[in-house]
């Protein structure tokens, strides 16, 4: 059985009286330590998929099992939990808390967690220091840079030693270089922290850099050729 498992995933949402379907009996299976790109036009529900993998988002019908939880049959409380513990996301726009450091930033995760603080501090600080951002411990995020912030983000991400990384658009908000510095960082994350990824992208280079390619397109997913991956 594969890391990761989703079958028949249905999604709708109601907008101005409508009803626009994005998911249509998606299936997805990622094996143990595979890094899969998702692609796809803009709007078509590839945030919409990646949430409900990580039990961000309910599903209307379907179910997502990470391991051997079927996620959708939890609690929700039990699904936050277990999403604090196992899941790790990084985003198009890093959502740090403005008013902690970057060191408070990584430490949230484990502090949500009630770990204890020495704990935390040890090991928010190890991926400090593994994202090359140890010298920015006591920076606030708006000091800075658009790159360092999303290195924060990746550090918080995996401060928890979590089994699957999904990233959305992790370098949508970053210029060329800096994305590329991006892509490098979460290579070598994926292989060192002996991750399964799943990660969501326009970018050619990132998605041709993962094992596999899928694209979704009409509410499901289909393989892709990377070289499309902008498309």
């Amino acid at each position: 059985m594969a890391f990761l498992t989703a079958r028949g995933l249905d999604k709708t949402y109601v907008a101005g009286g409508r009803q626009l379907t994005i998911l249509r009996g998606v299936d997805l299976d990622v094996e143990k330590g595979e890094m899969v790109a998702i692609v796809g036009a803009s709007g078509v529900g590839k945030s919409t998929l990646l949430h409900v993998l990580g039990g961000l988002d309910r599903i209307d019908a379907g179910s997502v099992t990470i391991s051997d939880a079927n996620i959708t049959a939890l609690p929700d409380a039990e699904v936050v939990a277990f999403r604090n513990r196992q899941v790790g996301f990084v985003f198009q726009f890093h959502h740090l808390l403005p008013e902690f450091s970057a060191l408070e930033n990584v430490e949230m995760p484990m502090r949500i967690a009630r770990m204890g603080a020495e704990k935390t501090r040890a090991q928010a600080e190890a991926l400090l220091a593994r994202v090359g951002l140890s010298e920015r411990a006591t920076h606030r995020p708006g000091m800075l840079s658009g790159g360092e912030q999303q290195r924060i983000a990746v550090a918080r991400a995996l401060v928890m030693r979590p089994a699957l990384l999904l990233a959305d658009e992790p370098t949508g908000n970053l210029d060329e270089q800096t994305g590329e510095s991006l892509h490098a960082l979460l290579r070598e994350m994926h292989r060192s922290y002996d991750l399964t990824s799943v990660i969501v992208t326009h970018n050619p280079r990132l998605a041709a850099a993962c094992d596999r390619v899928l694209r979704l397109e009409g509410g499901r997913l289909v393989a892709a050729d990377s070289g499309t991956a902008a498309r």
